[in-house]
């Protein structure tokens, strides 16, 4: 502002100096033609000289007033108004500037606070894929296990039973042996007649009970197998228990010819 005032001071300044410069030349102009403008010549013829005169004064030219110098403009007072609108706008331009710049950091925080979010919730669902996965694949590894050792269990049984009938069978044709050495047949015993015995075993072998099941009709070929089988006792059991609890009750068909 105090240029502007300047510069204007300084117009001002000139253009009053060229007006006084202008009525200057024109006074000394006119004053110069009134000077230096010629008379006409005029030619008396005197007999005699006249008697000296005095030449009449000559006008003295007034001179043209100057013209009033122009009026100074008035330097123009601080607008105090003006500069508070400017420092208002200006105020106002920074506050817009920093709300703007705010709200794009926050726009950037925003969105680093989503992809963030993002990526937790994708490696959260990752670890929970991984974990049941996990789950399931240890599910399945039990149940193979728990299959397989049912099957494991299955054939250990089977094969243990595969054995206990091998025993049991072993051990009835030793005891269906052990009876028939021990059973005197009556002489002249027609025909092939069978009977069936039921014994009550002791885990000794010692026959607790015997106990007519089936006659074969012929009372001496009957006791005679009876005696046979009082004399057997104790029967020969298997040493394995599995196999021996089959031998509690056991039935014993007798034929006289086999």
């Amino acid at each position: 502002m105090s240029l502007a005032l300047s510069r204007d001071e300084v117009t001002a300044g000139l253009l009053a100096a060229g007006v006084h410069g202008f009525f200057v030349v024109l006074l000394v102009v006119g004053v110069s033609w009134q000077i230096h403008d010629p008379q006409p010549v005029m030619a008396d013829i005197w007999q005699s000289l006249p008697a000296p005169s005095r030449p009449a004064p000559q006008p003295t030219p007034v001179p043209k007033p100057a013209p009033p110098p122009p009026e100074a403009r008035p330097q123009p007072a601080p607008d105090d108004k003006a500069a508070e609108i400017a420092l208002e706008k200006k105020k106002k331009l920074e506050a817009e500037q920093l709300k703007r710049q705010q709200a794009e950091e926050a726009a950037e925080k925003k969105r680093r606070a989503e992809e963030q979010a993002k990526i937790a919730e994708a490696k959260r669902r990752a670890d929970l894929q991984r974990e049941q996965d996990d789950l399931v694949r240890q599910s399945l590894e039990q149940s193979l296990a728990a299959e397989s050792s049912q099957l494991k269990a299955r054939a250990a049984a089977a094969q243990r039973a595969s054995e206990t009938d091998k025993l049991v069978a072993r051990h009835q044709d030793l005891i269906s042996a052990k009876i028939r050495d021990n059973t005197r047949l009556p002489d002249n015993l027609p025909g092939n007649p069978q009977v069936h015995f039921r014994l009550s075993v002791l885990p000794s072998g010692e026959i607790a009970k015997i106990t007519l099941a089936r006659s074969s009709g012929n009372a001496a070929f009957d006791q005679a197998v009876l005696r046979g089988i009082e004399k057997s006792s104790p029967l020969p059991l298997p040493a394995d228990r599995a196999a021996a609890e089959r031998f509690r009750d056991l039935d014993i068909r007798h034929r006289a010819r086999e």
